[in-house]
């Protein structure tokens, strides 16, 4: 028996010899660098299984921490199938959450809880503040309870308890009150024995500091510490797991600081960073190797994230074909990237491809809207993962209700989704006479409102409150006929208290409901009238749910991380949109790396195909801006990508070569000047001054192309132009900027003049 192979357990088969180095290395601190598409899950559980398959510790002295709990079901069961039952046995394998309930469970009257205790959902938990809130006389509508959870999970994820938020960050809430109501949501929690999830490591965290027998107990106990995405790991993790790792530190953590990209759920990429820091003679073995992608498609994610100084760095290489360069396609505006795309993956099917194998990914969920429109128009099924379809958005449907109440007051429906959206102080039983009303004379519910004002049913104060809605519904209508459809919409939200809260909700949730409203009030501006918008919507609801065939993946970049896809759209690569000029505005050159690993994470989930498109154009909040590439297309190794640049009608719009600089905008967003190559870029961009401000890059044109009431004076009767949606026309009438055009399909259709282009 000289073949050594022969002996060689199954769970090493396969493995390359980084892997293999991964998961022999048992002793010591390990920090296994595992690049997109190397097999760190693999290596992972091979290196699970050889620790019980060599009696090195028995599965309870195992401690395997995942993110999610499909994440620990699979590693359940791969190391079941290597090894066999023995990880039955396994209790300390599963969630951050899912480990400290069950340590909590254990020793909960050390931190004044029992053994039996509840843990809140988030309804619950808004619901106690909400008593908090209004028990210490705060404006509500001003302070919403929801920003006081989310600053509260955000101290809790940094392992703040309440003594330990000072008065810098206590004035993020009601003034300086969020301390104060901190304590007493924490006090209150232990008076009806709940917790919330925060509370399961947050507890844990202030017992092991506090009780050194607990923390030496479960020290001894685990023998051998696994954690998995450890570059997604917030500071009360981080601090659970040093503390548990310092007596044995036999811990092995996997993760890839180049795919860091949850800061704004409490992740610090530094705890990855910092892993040798924190462990000394620590050994670090990075997974290099990868086994999706094409050399094409890993060239050009590397020259984008080499740029990124906050990292350990590593080079993905694979054994695969060259394969196909990756396409960099300029466009001329939102509408035609939709158009393109779509044209690009009919023409796909048509050649064998599966739908499925396809994805469309975005920076920002409002930028699904135009992809969705275009393939409804044309027949092309989609899903939309990670979110719903925009038109089923929450906040997409309660401003659809208040436009169908305009549209049409007897809406019964609409008018009992938005009589308190916002909250407006009408209680149950105020909404309860309305009913009887309505129901006792046959009258739709506006009507029924209207009548019962005359009447003492209800107190002053919701009289007063339900008087000024439906006052509001008669002066919106009032305004159809005098009011472009979409500015009307635009006053209906800010009138009704609607946008104010959403923007009074300071989270990242929110910021995307405000983004999304600000595109259904530009998508409204393609319909001749409120009427027909709204029709659009219904047909766009009622399209067939069948998910049984094939369908065209679309989705955010963050909710695509860990999947992967033959051929992959990758749209909206502009300043401003991505990199989101928010975020840096709000986090800076820490931001911006972030949003650079999320372009490294865009392109590594391509196996085959990646396109990257920008717009030279864009309707931002009703105003037509345009746009210069994104600077990651300014990264892209030139050997790696093949650029094109075009726009309706084929016409040639400008060909960036970007192999002459490196990085044409790296100083624009500093704040430090121009980049070398911005001259360059605006030149071909036409007659365009550009503006760089910390805001957002604008470009003001001078040439015909604006939204201006004047119109554009390119245009005559009879002249033949191109609409993405209803095809080639000619032009009947010419109003200001709206034309009424005879489409050779579509018949005469009224739009803007922003919407069609030269034929």
């Amino acid at each position: 028996m000289n073949d050594q192979s022969l002996a060689e357990p199954p769970y090493l088969k396969g493995l390359n010899p980084p892997q293999r180095e991964a998961v022999l290395t048992t002793d010591g601190p390990v920090l296994m660098l595992a690049g997109a598409g190397t097999g760190k899950t693999a290596a992972l559980t091979a290196r699970l299984a050889h620790l019980l398959y060599t009696r090195k510790a028995w599965p309870s002295e195992i401690l395997a921490v995942t993110f999610t709990n499909r994440a620990a079901r699979e590693m359940r069961e791969r190391v079941g199938r290597l090894v066999g039952e023995a990880v039955e046995g396994m209790p300390w394998l599963g969630t951050f959450h899912a480990i400290g309930a069950k340590m909590l469970r254990r020793h909960a009257e050390l931190v004044g809880l029992q053994s039996n205790f509840t843990i809140l959902d988030t309804d619950d938990q808004l619901r106690l503040l909400k008593q908090l809130i209004i028990a210490a006389d705060i404006d509500e509508k001003r302070f919403p309870a929801r920003s006081l959870a989310g600053l509260i999970d955000e101290w809790k994820n940094k392992g703040l308890a309440p003594a330990d938020v000072d008065a810098g960050e206590s004035e993020r809430y009601a003034n300086g009150r969020g301390g104060e109501l901190y304590q007493q949501y924490q006090d209150r929690l232990k008076a009806v024995n709940a917790c919330d999830f925060g509370d399961l490591l947050l507890h844990m965290l202030v017992i092991l500091r506090t009780h050194r027998d607990v923390l030496e107990q479960y020290q001894q106990r685990f023998r051998y510490i696994m954690v998995d995405e450890y570059q997604d790991t917030n500071s009360v993790q981080y601090l659970w797991l040093r503390l548990l790792a310092q007596e044995r530190k036999n811990i092995a953590c996997v993760g890839d600081d180049d795919q860091s990209i949850y800061s704004w759920r409490g992740a610090q990429v530094e705890n990855i960073l910092r892993f040798e820091k924190d462990f000394p003679g620590a050994k670090v073995i990075r997974l290099e190797q990868n086994y999706r992608s094409t050399p094409h498609i890993l060239g050009a994610a590397g020259g984008v994230i080499a740029h990124n100084s906050g990292r350990l760095g590593k080079t993905l290489w694979t054994e695969l074909d060259a394969g196909e360069k990756v396409r960099v396609l300029g466009v001329w505006d939102g509408p035609e990237e939709a158009r393109r795309v779509g044209e690009e993956i009919e023409a796909a099917q048509r050649g064998g491809t599966t739908l499925d194998h396809i994805a469309i990914l975005v920076r920002a969920q409002h930028q699904t809207r135009e992809f969705e429109d275009r393939f409804i128009a044309i027949g092309l099924p989609y899903r939309i993962v990670g979110g719903a379809r925009f038109y089923e958005r929450l906040e997409i449907r309660d401003a659809i209700a208040y436009l169908r109440m305009v549209n049409q007051p007897a809406d019964d429906l609409a008018f009992e989704r938005i009589v308190n959206t916002p909250k407006r102080g009408l209680g149950d039983k105020a909404l309860a006479k309305v009913h009887q009303l309505a129901r006792a004379e046959g009258l739709p519910l506006t009507l029924a409102a209207a009548r019962i004002l005359d009447t003492d049913e209800l107190t002053p104060q919701a009289r007063r409150s339900l008087g000024r809605l439906v006052g509001d519904i008669a002066r919106w209508r009032d305004m159809v006929t005098s009011l472009p459809h979409a500015e009307l919409a635009r006053q209906i939200l800010d009138e009704s208290g609607y946008t104010a809260m959403w923007q009074a909700e300071k989270s990242a949730e929110a910021a995307g409901r405000l983004e999304n409203l600000s595109e259904l009030v530009r998508a409204m501006e393609e319909y001749e009238s409120l009427g027909a918008f709204l029709e659009h919507v219904s047909l766009v609801m009622e399209r067939d749910g069948d998910n049984r065939q094939a369908e065209v993946t679309i989705m955010t970049i963050h909710a695509a991380k860990g999947l992967e896809f033959d051929t992959v759209f990758l749209a909206g690569w502009e300043e401003g949109l991505f990199p989101s000029q928010r975020a840096i505005d709000e986090g800076g050159t820490k931001s911006l790396e972030e949003e650079r690993r999320l372009a490294y994470v865009a392109i590594t989930r391509a196996r085959r195909r990646a396109t990257i498109i920008h717009a030279a154009n864009r309707r931002i909040y009703g105003q037509w801006t345009s746009s210069i590439p994104s600077r990651f297309v300014g990264e892209l190794p030139p050997e790696h990508i093949e650029a094109e640049t075009t726009m309706s009608g084929g016409e040639s719009l400008w060909r960036a070569n970007w192999s002459e600089h490196a990085d044409p905008f790296a100083n624009v967003a500093r704040g430090t000047g121009r980049g070398p190559g911005w001259q360059r870029a605006a030149g071909q961009m036409g007659q365009s001054t550009f503006t760089a401000t910390p805001k957002r890059i604008v470009e003001t044109r001078t040439s015909a192309v604006s939204l201006g009431n004047k119109g554009r004076t390119d245009l005559s009767l009879g002249q033949r132009v191109f609409h993405q949606k209803f095809g080639y026309g000619a032009i009947a009438e010419i109003e200001g900027n709206k034309l009424e055009i005879d489409f050779e399909s579509a018949g005469r259709k009224r739009v803007m003049d922003s919407f069609v282009t030269i034929a």
